[in-house]
């Protein structure tokens, strides 16, 4: 009863006009679509894995989907029976972000007509250098934060402009950033937290400019200004978050 209640309400509009829905599927932007379209596909898709690929390991994100397959025969056989699924159930793959990926790593047969590397929920899965215990290096396969995870999360800082802040104190910044940061490096530094010093190092120039701009004194000098924020960072080392995490940047 619920269920048809949601799916068959109207729209309200800004101005309080009421619309009445039109079409097949969950109406688009509303609270409820989520949860509706995670039922479906939790029997649409991850049941019906579960009972004609029982092998295989699979883990589905609302709407981002990835399945481990063990052959380049398996995959193709596996991408074209959930297509049918799908299409049985009237959904429909996305055909630009649908694909096979070959985890490639060294003890894994290569195959040239394959991209290498994914995104999957911020992070970018690719073949990667790795130590052994031993010190010998080997090619595996491991994630990182995600080039256009990190381009999203530096527009935010420079959209806040707190470089140009230079009437609030550097105490005042930390407060402003502390919850990002700390989500940011529990997130995406979870498994290494070494793969943010890049994005950080960004936080850092950010924060160099504000040191510029707040003291006439290192107005026309970066590195003035680098030691300046260096002398902070000694003076206070707990605070930024990342300033917890690394040593130097």
């Amino acid at each position: 009863m619920y269920i048809v209640r949601w799916l068959e309400c109207p729209i309200q509009t800004s101005n309080g006009a009421l619309i009445q829905k039109q079409g097949t599927g969950t109406p688009q932007g509303g609270v409820i679509s989520p949860l509706l379209a995670n039922l479906f596909l939790h029997y649409v898709l991850d049941k019906w894995l579960e009972k004609t690929y029982p092998q295989l390991n699979f883990v589905r994100y609302a709407d981002d989907v990835i399945v481990h397959c063990y052959s380049e025969g398996q995959s193709i056989e596996v991408l074209n029976a959930i297509k049918t699924r799908l299409e049985q159930c009237k959904l429909r793959l996305s055909e630009q972000k649908t694909k096979i990926v070959q985890c490639q790593a060294y003890n894994r047969k290569r195959f040239k007509d394959y991209p290498k590397k994914f995104d999957f929920l911020g992070f970018t899965f690719k073949p990667r250098t790795k130590i052994t215990k031993e010190g010998r290096l080997f090619l595996g396969y491991d994630c990182e934060i995600s080039q256009k995870s990190q381009i999203r999360i530096i527009d935010k800082w420079r959209d806040l402009k707190f470089h140009k802040q230079t009437d609030v104190s550097i105490q005042k910044i930390a407060s402003q950033l502390h919850l990002q940061l700390v989500g940011i490096a529990r997130y995406y530094g979870y498994f290494k937290v070494w793969s943010l010093q890049r994005l950080f190092r960004n936080l850092e120039n950010r924060l160099a400019k504000w040191v510029r701009n707040k003291y006439k004194s290192m107005k026309r000098s970066y590195s003035k200004a680098y030691k300046g924020l260096k002398t902070i960072r000694i003076a206070y080392p707990t605070l930024f978050y990342h300033w917890q995490l690394f040593k130097a940047l």
